[in-house]
């Protein structure tokens, strides 16, 4: 921005609003899962359930009841992260539900998703009600990172850990059983925040330059290193190749957007590879992946799942089977790991593709309230939460496609699955508190030369005027 286009003592720059905009989304958005769920019966069974009204009301206001959330304590909120979130998880709502119809008798796994949805609404609306400043946290990084890392490592604890499908993820506590790698990646977005914001300037400055590239100094890799320790620990002790990138990956990223500089990545991509050839050499579990990634058919039992979904996908085609009408409860893992391959099967290649266009729009308003952030540890955790979401979606649908070898991640919002739904519901109100934060009005740089105030728009933006400023001057 020029200086003569800069606003007057007095004048505020703020964002609209725009929550009238974010409820006719969030009315759309209900509309495409309850399409899904609706379509289903149809075609299965002739006609709408008796129970269409009462669904329908219920989801619906508990989508309304959201937006009157953020209407009320985040005014100044991105409007359109939440329309997308209450999308993607309406269309995993109707997927599970009609996946829930191919055994005999049917399966009700869509109603408990139902209720992980209800809940993590819930801590949605607790997050935007209660914290008011994430910045609180920016004192603790130490123990939040002890804590995180804690938390990723629990499933290795004897007695407490359990083991599903060769994945040792999950903890269980009496009839509970929970992943708490979902509740260590918010922790650990927060603690790489705080740390790299305190240390930015001695990571960025300080190194040696190799041609145009400058690299860190050893003794600064120790962050990087213990973090490629934890995840390493995870790739061969739980077998869950997954939550090490994904982790590592997050960490890496923060690093280089916190300093700028192409010698992290750099280091870090040499670490993983590092790490990953050793795992290949020396853990079954990564050399299986690899090998269903590159040689499917070679082993069709070993492959089946990688195998399902490919054909689903294909007899899918362009536009799909039609909800209903396709075969995805012959892919296993159809409700989970797969459930991206069950969406391109009946709702086509485009329906696929529009879906993660979703989570790409979740992405862009998250790194655009981190551009908008006039604060340095809060422009960083926006960064770090959109790019969980960029990094898990690519690795799982990555993976479903055979893009990338199969992580186990499971889809945000979609996926069957409390911890994950509850953990990602938690990390949108973080991010729409922050993007109040970014949006809400501040007053903007003073010019005293200028006669009178102006008027003023950038893009959503626009200017109050408080009183005009006299040439010369600055009114009290």
């Amino acid at each position: 921005m020029s200086a003569a286009s800069l606003p007057a003592v007095g004048q505020t720059v703020v964002y609209r609003k725009r929550r009238n905009v974010e409820l006719a989304m969030v009315l759309l958005a209900c509309t495409l899962g309850l399409g899904g769920w609706l379509l289903t019966e149809i075609n299965l069974h002739g006609h709408a359930p008796t129970s269409w009204m009462r669904v329908s009301a219920l989801w619906i206001g508990m989508a309304v009841a959201c937006h009157l959330v953020v209407r009320w304590r985040l005014p100044y909120a991105d409007p359109l992260i939440l329309p997308c979130v209450i999308a993607l998880n309406g269309l995993g709502l109707a997927m599970i539900h009609r996946i829930d119809l191919i055994p005999s008798p049917p399966r009700d796994d869509a109603v408990m998703q139902f209720v992980w949805t209800g809940l993590g609404m819930l801590l949605f609306a607790a997050v935007a009600l209660f914290v008011r400043d994430p910045r609180r946290l920016q004192r603790f990084p130490y123990l939040l990172f002890i804590a995180g890392v804690g938390l990723l490592l629990l499933p290795l604890v004897p007695g407490l850990g359990v083991s599903t499908l060769g994945a040792n993820i999950w903890i269980r506590i009496g009839p509970m059983s929970f992943q708490p790698s979902e509740v260590a990646k918010i922790l650990l977005a927060f603690a790489f925040a705080a740390y790299l914001v305190d240390k930015r300037e001695v990571l960025a400055l300080s190194g040696f330059r190799l041609g145009p590239i400058q690299f860190p100094r050893l003794r600064d890799l120790g962050p990087i290193a213990l973090m490629w320790v934890a995840c390493m620990l995870v790739l061969v002790f739980q077998n869950d190749l997954g939550t090490a990138l994904l982790f590592f990956g997050l960490f890496v990223i923060m690093l280089y957007v916190a300093t700028e500089r192409p010698g992290w990545p750099i280091v870090g991509a040499a670490l993983m590879a590092v790490g990953g050839w050793g795992a290949y050499l020396f853990t079954r579990h990564v050399r299986v992946r690899v090998s269903s990634w590159l040689h499917p058919f070679e082993n069709y039992d070993q492959n089946l799942q990688v195998i399902s979904g490919q054909f689903g996908m294909a007899w899918g085609g362009l536009t799909g089977r039609g909800w209903g009408l396709g075969r995805p409860g012959l892919t296993p893992l159809a409700k989970s790991d797969f459930i991206s391959a069950a969406i391109g099967e009946e709702v086509g290649l485009f329906g696929l593709v529009a879906v993660v266009m979703l989570y790409a729009y979740i992405v862009a308003r998250g790194l655009r309230m981190a551009l908008a952030s006039h604060d340095p540890y809060l422009k960083l955790l926006a960064c770090g939460l959109s790019f969980t979401f960029a990094l898990q979606v690519f690795a799982i649908i990555g993976g479903v496609t055979r893009l990338l070898p199969l992580t186990g991640l499971t889809t945000p919002f979609m996926s069957q699955g409390g911890s994950s739904m509850i953990a990602n519901w938690t990390i949108i109100g973080v991010m729409l508190v922050i993007s109040h934060h970014a949006r809400r009005p501040m007053v903007a740089t003073a010019r005293l030369d200028e006669p009178t105030a102006t008027d003023l728009r950038l893009d959503e933006t626009h200017v109050i005027t408080a009183k005009p400023v006299p040439a010369g001057g600055v009114t009290a």
